[in-house]
């Protein structure tokens, strides 16, 4: 059994509330922190090695260090709860069932930080949750852990919950700072960073849910004694949502390392693949990282185990590897139509591009388009190679990474499972078309 940080508690009766919160160790890791210069509380997670929990993996306590101080001038500390990654569904969970961990998170990232106001803005399809998250604001005002004061500290501390309108865009810190001003949700180009000028052009550090709520317990056990979990630069533990064909879907958080076989095929996480079928692929970290087929997801180009960590995912590049980004693995067995999957992904891209670029804009529809042709059996193998060529224009072409989402799984799709694509085109009375489910029979996957 793996080491629990974050949802040892999850299932405790009545964990939502302030009173059994506390009961169970709550605000304790607060109380710790304003005995504390905000330095040293920079420091401790700088030592525990944390990486941003929510796709990019940029160590926390570094970023936090470059947050601009000038004298006179409100900081701030967002928490991007806009958590929309297809796939994804680890933060919505931790909200939900124990959100006085993320507002123990904030108090104590806001006073490392020295920001006395800050915001939580979440996705806005997750109105329940809102209530919940508001509930516990105000539980936490009452008990004097926010407002004036907290905990006789000194430090005065106000925490705004603010619900998006149910852009996925908004998911990028700039959008999101953007949103959170009352703006159309666009990015912003950069430099300047949001640690010089971010929301209301004042110094801002951004960071997810999942990244803020393990400052609890990097603050109660030490920054030395978290980074002795996991392995290597992926330290400490990771939420992951496991989805699609596996008999036990659900969150689990597992201690980094763990090899990604015994993560699928384990009783302790997802249990194997439903049905008794056979493991086809897997997306490993949410529906904008590539995808690898059954030999490359398992093993390494060595014959390796490949791990559940951020430096093993992306081992080999995107020619043989992934990323573990948000944590969303999505497991496909043998039946999967990877064209199909692929063009759900698309249309996602297209429908949430903001459309400020060019590539972006038109580059999503266009592929939306060739891979409905495809599909619906009109296609031809240039559409195949034009796909490719639109995707690598598309690449590292926009001023946010939504470009590269879209682009992404294109690419992965086409270099490990080309040979799909040509028998949707080549034979496309052999695609099953019942209740807009495609399938391709007898086809195995190609690795390039």
């Amino acid at each position: 059994m793996g080491r629990k940080l974050l949802t040892e508690n999850i299932n405790v009766p009545g964990i939502q509330s302030l009173d059994v919160y506390r009961h169970h160790g709550g605000y304790e890791g607060l109380k710790k922190a304003l005995g504390m210069s905000p330095d040293a509380i920079v420091e401790e997670v700088k030592k525990s090695g944390l990486r941003g929990r929510g796709g990019a993996g940029f160590p926390t306590g570094m970023k936090w260090s470059f947050l601009a101080k000038p004298d006179g001038v409100p900081r701030h500390l967002v928490c991007n709860a806009d958590e929309s990654e297809p796939g994804t569904f680890k933060d919505r969970y931790m909200m939900e069932h124990i959100p006085h961990l993320l507002i123990e998170g904030m108090a104590i990232g806001s006073f490392a930080l020295g920001a006395n106001t800050s915001y939580i803005y979440i996705r806005g399809e997750l109105l329940y949750v809102y209530h919940i998250l508001q509930k516990a604001i105000d539980e936490a005002y009452a008990a004097g852990l926010l407002g004036k004061n907290i905990m006789g500290s000194g430090f005065d501390f106000d925490l705004h919950l603010h619900s998006g309108a149910g852009a996925y865009i908004c998911g990028e810190e700039t959008a999101l700072i953007e949103s959170l001003e009352g703006n159309r949700g666009n990015p912003r180009i950069k430099p300047p960073f949001p640690a010089i000028q971010g929301l209301w052009q004042r110094p801002t550090v951004v960071n997810n849910v999942e990244s803020i709520m393990a400052v609890v317990p990097i603050l109660k056990m030490g920054g030395d004694e978290y980074a002795k979990i996991g392995i290597g630069k992926s330290t400490g533990t990771k939420l992951i949502s496991a989805c699609g064909h596996i008999n036990k879907p659900g969150v689990y958080e597992i201690e980094l390392g763990l090899p990604v076989e015994e993560f699928i095929y384990s009783d302790e996480y997802c249990g194997g693949i439903r049905n008794g079928k056979a493991l086809k692929a897997v997306v490993a970290g949410g529906s904008s990282v590539p995808v690898l087929p059954k030999e490359l997801i398992l093993k390494l180009a060595n014959g390796e185990p490949r791990l559940m960590s951020y430096e093993s995912l992306s081992d080999g590049g995107f020619v043989t590897g992934t990323m573990l980004g948000s944590g969303g693995f999505i497991v496909m067995d043998e039946d999967t139509s990877v064209v199909k999957n692929l063009y759900t992904f698309t249309r996602f891209y297209h429908h949430e591009s903001c459309g400020q670029c060019s590539p972006c804009r038109e580059g999503t529809g266009w592929m939306e388009k060739i891979l409905h042709k495809i599909l619906d059996g009109h296609g031809t193998l240039e559409d195949v190679d034009l796909l490719w060529d639109i995707q690598s224009k598309i690449e590292g072409k926009t001023i946010c990474p939504l470009g590269e989402a879209a682009a992404w799984p294109v690419a992965s799709a086409i270099r490990h499972f080309r040979s799909e694509f040509e028998e949707y085109v080549k034979n496309p009375s052999s695609i099953k078309k019942d209740n807009h489910y495609y399938r391709v029979n007898n086809i195995s996957s190609e690795v390039a």
